[in-house]
């Protein structure tokens, strides 16, 4: 309609400014880049490349620009100024934090597998109120991710290095530990990174895992048992001595160990599970089950009721799974997994209440069998357990 409409009507018509409509009616020209015109008062070539290399010495190399600037003119030496130094780095991409500092490495998250007992170990330290404010007794503690079972145990004034070694090396040879079948996993405390505990692991043939720094999340099973050690109805607020603490402790160990029904272990007790008698447990549950069943089937709506399986496998920070049931790939890598063991035969390391350093006592596997099924048939009474 421009040959009936003249352009000031249409644009008035529309609210269209005229002026924007006569410059889009030009056409485009390409843009040239123009380059800057030199300064004649600027530096040559020459000088900003001896500036540059200055400024990189290996004397200035972690000096800001205006710590150079201020040095050289005391030595009566002026380059330029501060600024043009800043401006003459940027043109090299070199503008950055120029010092030395410390950066943190990338911490790989520990991912362990446990099949089994005596694959994968967790330990850690937690303190103890003494009699007096500001007065701690320090409880070592080693557990079996699989059995949740407590493999070792003391009880001491400090945190050692040298006592978490003898803790350690008891504790495998007392649950007879066999060269590369065993994964030791802790946090990044002075005793679990100590050089000389590194020494130990590395002649028992036992491999090492860490938790990354500040991350409890990477040791759940260690401060899952110390929880529930300290909400035990009989845990008192504070201990008179470090005999009554060791003398509580191996109770508690006692029951944590025998009675104590934990839930991840299909609600056995960690010595069934740990001495190879989850099977058998399970399938005298099932025959109660299926007994009361047969008795009253109007009570069971979904049919017979399935005694709870123990879990085939145990993680620490499982690996992602897709929903196709792939293993998705992640920017982390497995630390440590450790190789499926056979039977495991031993049994607890404790701490003895009399003498000034901690020592370990035992109990070896036939006893805590025998243990084991005695208590079994005193509370349910059926036929004795193979």
């Amino acid at each position: 309609m421009a040959e009936q409409i003249p352009v000031t009507s249409a644009c008035a018509a529309l609210d269209f400014p005229r002026s924007t409509f006569y410059w889009l009616r030009q056409p485009v020209m390409p843009q040239v880049a123009v380059p800057r015109r030199c300064s004649s008062r600027g530096l040559t070539a020459a000088e900003k490349e001896t500036v540059r290399d200055t400024l990189n010495s290996e004397r200035f190399c972690d000096s800001s620009p205006r710590q150079v600037y201020a040095t050289l003119l005391d030595e009566g030496v002026y380059h330029c100024h501060w600024r043009t130094m800043y401006r003459i780095l940027d043109q090299y991409g070199e503008v950055r934090e120029r010092r030395n500092q410390l950066r943190h490495p990338t911490y790989q998250k520990p991912e362990l597998l446990a099949t089994g007992p005596n694959q994968v170990w967790s330990w850690d330290i937690t303190r103890l109120k003494g009699p007096v404010k500001w007065r701690y007794f320090y409880l070592y503690v080693v557990i079996d991710i699989f059995s949740r079972y407590i493999v070792g145990w003391l009880i001491a004034h400090r945190e050692s290095e040298a006592l978490a070694r003898q803790l350690i090396g008891e504790s495998c040879r007392k649950q007879q530990i066999m060269r590369d079948h065993l994964i030791l996993h802790a946090d990044r405390g002075a005793p679990m990174i100590a050089k000389t505990m590194a020494q130990l692991l590395d002649d028992l043939g036992v491999g090492k895992s860490h938790s990354r720094p500040h991350t409890s999340n990477d040791n759940p099973f260690s401060e899952a048992q110390f929880k529930t050690m300290k909400y035990r109805p009989d845990y008192p607020q504070r201990f008179g001595s470090i005999e009554d603490a060791r003398l509580w402790a191996r109770t508690f160990v006692n029951w944590y160990n025998q009675e104590h029904r934990h839930t991840g272990l299909a609600l056995m007790a960690p010595a069934t599970v740990h001495y190879g008698l989850a099977d058998q447990v399970t399938a005298k549950r099932q025959q109660v089950l299926q007994a009361a069943y047969e008795q009253h089937p109007e009570r069971f709506v979904k049919g017979v009721p399935i005694a709870p399986k123990l879990p085939e496998a145990v993680w620490i920070n499982p690996p992602l799974i897709s929903g196709d049931g792939l293993m998705i790939e992640t920017d982390t890598h497995t630390e440590a997994i450790p190789a499926i063991t056979g039977g495991s035969s031993g049994a607890q390391a404790g701490s003895r209440v009399g003498g000034s350093w901690p020592t370990c006592e035992a109990l070896d596997a036939a006893e805590h069998r025998t243990m084991i099924a005695s208590r079994w048939d005193c509370r349910h009474n059926p036929a004795a357990l193979p």
